[in-house]
């Protein structure tokens, strides 16, 4: 199998609310069982893909036996993202820097489109997960007495805490749209669907014997605590962290995704690797895929060869990896 041929495997990026995605992954997964002659698939997942497949096990865990082969994982934020999702939340989210900036969707646009994104809020910190440290918010907060005198203190908020930070923060973020203005706060919605993920996701089991790897992105500097204002330049009013640039403590990851955070699947894996590239920059790393390449036993094509169908030609008895 070439890497062209492997680019091609069944990857899922999920996006929105996971359990709606349900019954199209089955669809899918049913068309590639029956298309190879009732040969079981082989799953590469990315990112959130990771979460919808463990959704998929705890659901339909008869169809995940019945269908899957294998699954390959790549960088999931199993326990979540916390410093690039907790500034998404407050501030936004550019995917591109400098000049090429101003041709692309501004930071603050996207924070007003992904403050009502599902997903967002599923990739926010296990607040019920044993971290290293545990990840927070730092503000740096001015409050004014009724006597005039002032006071600056750093408070901080954990997993758990900081929904009433974000509360406080977008309880006035409102959208402008063709004449008429929607209100756009901390979605409490939501945020209980995510948690509802949560549980779901906690209670997924593979299958005994079932052949699980997981490639996490390692080597780079991945936001993990956030902090707003400084003693110097306190935060008066909390709203006004929407349009304050952070400060972020390190650690090691994807640049999005902690290692430590992608690392810990709580499922028997075969193999954890830990490759040294970027979050999205591991779906074209030439290290997955000889990983990819060795965990699904596939061999080089000889061009030469026949140029019929692969599914005509394919072992019956193999799995099938679309």
């Amino acid at each position: 199998m070439s890497l062209k041929e492997l680019t091609m495997c069944l990857i899922f990026v999920g996006v929105g609310r996971i359990d709606k995605l349900m019954d199209g992954l089955k669809a899918k997964l049913e068309t590639a069982y029956k298309a190879s002659g009732g040969r079981k698939v082989n799953l590469i997942s990315h990112s959130m893909g990771g979460i919808m497949i463990l959704c998929f096990l705890s659901l339909h865990r008869d169809d995940f036996v019945k269908y899957v082969n294998k699954w390959i994982c790549l960088a999931c934020p199993f326990q979540g993202a916390p410093g690039c999702i907790n500034d998404t939340l407050l501030t936004g989210l550019e995917f591109v820097d400098g000049f090429e900036s101003y041709f692309f969707v501004s930071r603050w646009t996207m924070h007003q489109l992904l403050v009502e994104c599902p997903s967002i809020y599923e990739m926010m910190a296990n607040p019920d997960y044993k971290w290293k440290k545990q990840p927070e918010i730092h503000v740096w907060q001015k409050q004014t007495k009724e006597d005039g005198e002032s006071n600056i203190s750093l408070e901080s908020y954990g997993p758990v805490q900081c929904t009433s930070l974000f509360d406080e923060a977008l309880k006035n973020n409102e959208l402008t749209y063709d004449g008429k203005t929607v209100s756009l706060p901390f979605n409490f919605d939501i945020l209980e669907w995510a948690a509802g993920t949560r549980k779901v996701i906690n209670n997924a089991k593979l299958p005994d014997g079932f052949s699980f790897y997981n490639i996490y992105g390692t080597a780079l500097d991945t936001p993990f605590d956030c902090c707003y204002g400084s003693k110097e330049s306190p935060i008066e009013d909390l709203t006004d962290i929407c349009h304050t640039m952070p400060e972020y403590s390190y650690v090691d990851g994807d640049g999005t995704v902690p290692s430590e955070s992608a690392k810990a699947d709580g499922l028997e894996a075969i193999a954890r690797v830990g490759v040294a590239a970027a979050h999205r920059e591991l779906l074209r790393h030439e290290r997955v895929f000889e990983l990819i390449k060795k965990w699904l036993g596939a061999e080089p094509t000889d061009t030469k060869k026949s140029k019929t169908s692969k599914v005509a030609d394919a072992d019956p008895v193999k799995p099938m990896v679309l």
